[in-house]
Order: structure tokens, then sequence, then C-alpha cells
């Protein structure tokens, strides 16, 4: 059975892409949660993932001897240890598509991921209102996104047909757009209520909620836990 270690459910983007891909598709694994304090060297963080993943950073996949750290190289390996689940699509063309949109989101978009960190818990729907007046680069970011969400094959369907690894890359963005509150197009709120009804990102959401801690330096707009709380 593969381990996959993941940072805090509330803070962690790049955790939440594996983790959803693999609850999703039905893939056993077992969590092994590696609690953020801080980055630093002597970080608490630090010291734990480092005996796992060399380059200090979650997430990491563990299959027996062998571990695979980043979430695009993760999700590339578990897609060819199960070709059956066509995690990639089939079709040439999309599956092209499906590769190009999940490394633009894995390289692109640094307004939104400097701006807009994830932060489940909490509303921040105030501070959206402020940033998304004051940052074009903000607004370009999430133009883009809204882009490569309008060119699904159908309206009703996933950004490359059937949910696959380009619909994990993306469901981060959608719990950051939720907890800032950004203007979308109606269309692009529909497919965020189309991955937000997905049980396993209800269940991330859910253990998020449950985890009750909060991390200073994940926290621009936040003093403390009890400050900006979803009702």
């Amino acid at each position: 059975m593969y381990k996959l270690l993941i940072g805090n459910k509330n803070y962690s983007t790049w955790s939440m892409r594996p983790w959803i891909l693999l609850k999703q598709a039905g893939i056993d694994f077992q969590e092994h949660l590696v609690q953020f304090d801080s980055f630093e060297p002597d970080s608490q963080f630090k010291n734990q993932i480092l005996k796992h993943n060399p380059a200090g950073k979650v997430p990491a996949l563990i299959d027996g001897e062998l571990m695979v750290w980043d979430s695009l190289a993760i999700c590339e390996y578990v897609a060819e240890q199960h070709p059956e689940l066509t995690l990639w699509p089939q079709d040439t063309v999309l599956r092209a598509r499906a590769r190009c949109i999940s490394a633009e989101m894995h390289s692109s978009f640094q307004a939104l991921r400097n701006l807009c960190p994830m932060n489940i818990e909490a509303d921040l729907s105030h501070i959206g209102e402020q940033l998304w007046g004051e940052h074009a680069a903000l607004r370009a970011d999430v133009a883009r996104i809204e882009q490569i969400w309008s060119q699904r094959p159908s309206t009703d369907s996933f950004l490359c047909g059937e949910f696959g690894i380009a619909d994990a890359f993306y469901a981060p963005v959608v719990l950051r757009f939720v907890c800032f509150n950004l203007p979308v197009s109606a269309a692009s709120q529909s497919y965020m209520q189309k991955m937000l009804s997905f049980a396993s990102v209800q269940q991330w959401i859910a253990e998020a909620k449950q985890e009750h801690m909060f991390v200073p330096f994940d926290e621009p707009y936040r003093q403390h836990r009890l400050q900006y709380l979803q009702s």
C-alpha cells in the first residue's frame, strides 16, 4: 500500500492534489501528516520530513523502497502504475491538453499563490475584495484560469472529459476562490460546484476544519485562529 506524506490540510495545496487523486480514483493509501510549524532548517516540520524526503517538502509518496516527491511526479507515477484508471485521458489531444494545463498550474499563477493562500477554515472575502481591486496580476491569473475552465469538452464535464489529474491540480484553486470569494463567471461557478460536490473534496475540507491549528507563517491576514472563521 502507498504511504502519502502530506502537510496541514487547511493550508497545503500541493498535498491536496495527489490526496484527492488517490481518493477519487479509489486507490488505497496510508496518510501520514507532517504538521507545519515553519520551513526554517531547524523547524519540527523540516526535522520530520527530511527523514523521508531529502527535498524537505510535502507531498511525498512512498511505494515500498521507492520514494516519489513533487505533486506532478507523484500523479504521473500513480497514473503509470494504474493505467486501467485512465487518470490521463485516452484521447491524444485531450491527454496533451491535460498535461499542459496541469504543468501550467504547477509553474504559474504566482499572484494567486502569493496573495490568496489556501485557508479552508477562514472566510477572507473582505480581503479578496480588496486584493481584487488592487492587483491586476491577480485578476489576470483568475482570467487565465477561467479561460482554461471554459474550454472543457462540454459544460457539464471535467476539464478534459472525465475526472483526472488536471482536475486534481485545480481543486485547491477552487478552495482559494471560495475562501477569498473571488468574482468568477457562472460557468466557472458551475465547475467549482462540481468539484466541491466530490466526497473526497468534502472529506478534505471537513478534516481541514477539524485540525484547529494556526500556523502564523501561512496566515498573512489573520492574527489568531478565531479571527475570520467561517460561520
